[in-house]
């Protein structure tokens, strides 16, 4: 029997959900903290680079000890990844229970194309923030949770046309990886990649 590709509504809906990033659950001051820590690491990086930017200006902007960052946040990799989590679980929200095509309801074709391109669309918003969360280790990128969800819902898209929907899809997540995606975008530009993208979607289906 084919596997029905809509998202939620197919076999595999539970274990995507369950790969859904969740939100954080802590204390009241820790959460003040954090909100704290995070707006302001926001503010600096928007109005001087993520790269300029250090964990002592975050910690002093933020009105938190140092220990306090580096105990929660360990260091600008894990600040990254924590300011892309709220705008990953949109996302993935979208994702399981939006409109289609993003969301359910839509043929599989028409999934991967609107998934591929709104995956694009926070990439390249937030490339240097995924671009430091991915390369921080190496493998780091397949580690971060939100891949795991990425990489799920593509390979259920795939599973009714691709003989081995596992290694395809991450094979079409690798055109999306952040360092490879800066490395190309002066000289390509965002059209070019994003129609290749699409191409290359079309033919894994």
């Amino acid at each position: 029997m084919a596997h029905d590709s809509t998202g939620p509504q197919s076999a595999y809906a539970t274990p995507l959900e369950l790969l859904r990033t969740p939100p954080p659950k802590e204390r009241a001051d820790a959460a003040r903290n954090r909100i704290a820590v995070l707006d302001a690491a926001a503010r600096l990086f928007a109005e001087h680079g993520v790269e300029a930017v250090s964990m002592d200006q975050v910690a002093a902007a933020a009105g938190v000890g140092k220990g306090t960052l580096f105990r929660r946040f360990g260091d600008k990799s894990g600040l990254a990844v924590a300011l892309l989590d709220t705008r990953e679980r949109v996302l993935q929200e979208a994702v399981l229970h939006g409109p289609p095509p993003l969301g359910p309801g839509a043929p599989a074709d028409e999934r991967l194309a609107a998934f591929l391109g709104a995956y694009l669309d926070y990439l390249l918003e937030h490339l240097a923030l995924v671009r430091m969360s991915e390369t921080a280790t190496p493998g780091a990128r397949y580690r971060i949770g939100a891949y795991r969800f990425w990489h799920r819902h593509v390979a259920i898209l795939l599973t009714p046309t691709t003989p081995d929907p596992d290694p395809t899809a991450h094979a079409l997540l690798a055109t999306l990886a952040a360092d490879h995606v800066a490395a190309l975008l002066p000289e390509l530009g965002e059209q070019r990649i994003r129609a290749a993208v699409l191409r290359l979607a079309e033919r894994a289906m």
